[in-house]
């Protein structure tokens, strides 16, 4: 099967599409903390759907995978790690920054290391980019995309001029600029650890492709090995706040129990923990608006509880395996992949907080510049399709 950018443009907004809506399921899971169910939404995302589907998809999943060179599937693995990592200071970054000015910071950052550095790694950046008119063009869409999310990045910060002085500090009670932007910096580039995994994990695709798997699923065995270092570092982590919260009865108990000191809330009490970058977790605004309940004996949907869960976790997991099909259509420029996948989350993610009315009286300037984003963003991934169009005549 041939390259075609066309059609990895489509997969990247499949992926896209699916990041930005796998945290609405999450809005009807009633009466559990974060902790929990994050860890039951991850247990799908991260293990259930990655295995189950690589295996039904690939060719000797298992025999692939105990061939791969230990060094391969260590890096693939650890990088994972780091990008669970990212993820948990990127909750520090909205404490310091606000959600709209730290998303920007982080996502430009994470779009910025995460496509740039595995070609300047492999020495290929200034022969195939730089040289090149096609890798020039690519480097032009994402020079649009992270134009694009600077201006998101404005549009926040002139919807948050809307807001009162009440709910501003809500939102950045902590401003503090030179801690914001250090912490941003390490969120940026851990984050932007997924698209090493990816990369470190070429030579598991190469064997997969020798058992016979078709070069379209070739990315599922990465993907599980990255995520599960994923899982580990979620999985601590939830465990963690399970313990220091006392809501580790929440995956087994059908009525509630006081988790927390009364008048408290799960916001107040996840504040300074909850994992909630653009790919990874729900937005703080989704948080708050499922607190714990502070009273006992209220009854607990459990099954509708595991199955929101789930359905989040697994469109969650969809993101990345049409990014994985998206990257097998990109030709010799498959580091632009990162590039596509981040400008169709901020894409789809954006348009569901305005049908979900969350920019309703944000204002004229607001709402200009988050219309111009838009075009900027869905621009962008037109260009970086051309240059890999560009690329196929070479």
């Amino acid at each position: 099967m041939g390259a075609n950018p066309a059609l990895g443009v489509l997969f990247h907004w499949l992926g896209g599409l699916a990041s930005g809506s796998f945290y609405v399921p999450y809005r009807g899971v009633k009466r559990w903390s974060w902790e929990t169910y994050w860890l039951v939404g991850g247990v799908f995302s991260w293990i259930l759907a990655p295995w189950i589907l690589a295996g039904f998809l690939t060719k000797d999943l298992l025999p692939v995978l105990s061939e791969a060179p230990s060094s391969a599937l260590f890096w693939a693995f650890f990088f994972g790690l780091l990008w669970g990592v990212g993820g948990l200071t990127f909750g520090l970054t909205m404490r310091y920054l606000g959600l709209s000015l730290g998303m920007a910071v982080v996502l430009g950052l994470c779009a910025a290391f995460g496509t740039l550095i595995p070609p300047i790694f492999h020495g290929t950046f200034v022969g195939q980019v730089l040289g090149t008119r096609s890798g020039q063009t690519i480097l032009f869409g994402i020079f649009v995309c992270l134009l694009g999310i600077a201006v998101a990045g404005f549009a926040g910060i002139a919807k948050e001029r809307n807001m009162s002085t009440e709910q501003k500090q809500a939102v950045i009670k902590e401003f503090d600029l030179k801690k914001g932007v250090g912490v941003a910096l390490l969120s940026g580039v851990m984050s932007a650890c997924f698209a090493f995994g990816l990369d470190a994990g070429r030579p598991i695709k190469a064997l997969t492709l020798q058992h016979g798997t078709s070069t379209l699923w070739q990315g599922l065995p990465v993907l599980v090995v990255v995520l599960i270092g994923g899982f580990t570092t979620n999985f601590i982590w939830c465990l963690i706040l399970n313990v220091r919260n006392k809501t580790g009865h929440e995956y087994f108990s059908s009525t509630t129990r006081p988790a927390h000191t009364a008048g408290e809330s799960v916001a107040e009490t996840t504040a300074e923990t909850i994992i909630e970058t653009a790919f990874d977790a729900p937005s703080r605004e989704m948080a708050e608006q499922m607190p714990v309940a502070a009273s006992t004996g209220l009854k607990v949907p459990m099954l509708a509880n595991y199955f929101f869960c789930a359905l989040a976790g697994i469109t969650w997991y969809f993101q990345f395996f049409f990014y994985t099909m998206g990257e097998t259509q990109m030709g010799k420029y498959g580091f632009s992949s990162w590039t596509l996948h981040m400008a169709s989350i901020i894409i789809f993610s954006t348009l569901w907080g305005l049908g979900l009315k969350e920019w309703r009286g944000a204002g004229n300037r607001a709402m200009s510049l988050l219309t111009l984003a838009l075009f900027m963003l869905v621009g962008s991934t037109m260009i970086v399709g051309y240059g890999n169009y560009l690329a196929l005549g070479n």
